[in-house]
């Protein structure tokens, strides 16, 4: 199996720190530039890591559904993609 794709090892990092933004800025700061500038970002994010995932999973759905999940979603789905391949070059 290949290694997850470029879109995919790129979005998911971006959705997952994307909510740590928008959560810290709910939490201290309040401020709707950050909220109008990172709200976005994040959802194409979400989209992309979802979209990305679906494409290369293959028969294994699993790792659509776990992309599915927002926040961590697209890691998730970045682990059970790459996992195969790691243990295969043991």
């Amino acid at each position: 199996m290949q290694p997850p794709s470029r879109l995919l090892r790129i979005s998911a990092p971006v959705e997952l720190l994307s909510l740590c933004v928008l959560l810290a800025n709910v939490a201290v700061l309040h401020q709707q530039a950050v909220a109008r500038a990172i709200g976005p970002l994040h959802g194409c994010a979400y989209l992309v890591a979802i979209i990305s995932a679906a494409r290369e999973a293959g028969p294994d759905r699993t790792a659509t559904l776990l992309a599915a999940i927002p926040g961590i979603g697209g890691t998730l789905a970045l682990r059970r993609l790459a996992a195969p391949a790691d243990s295969s070059a043991r």
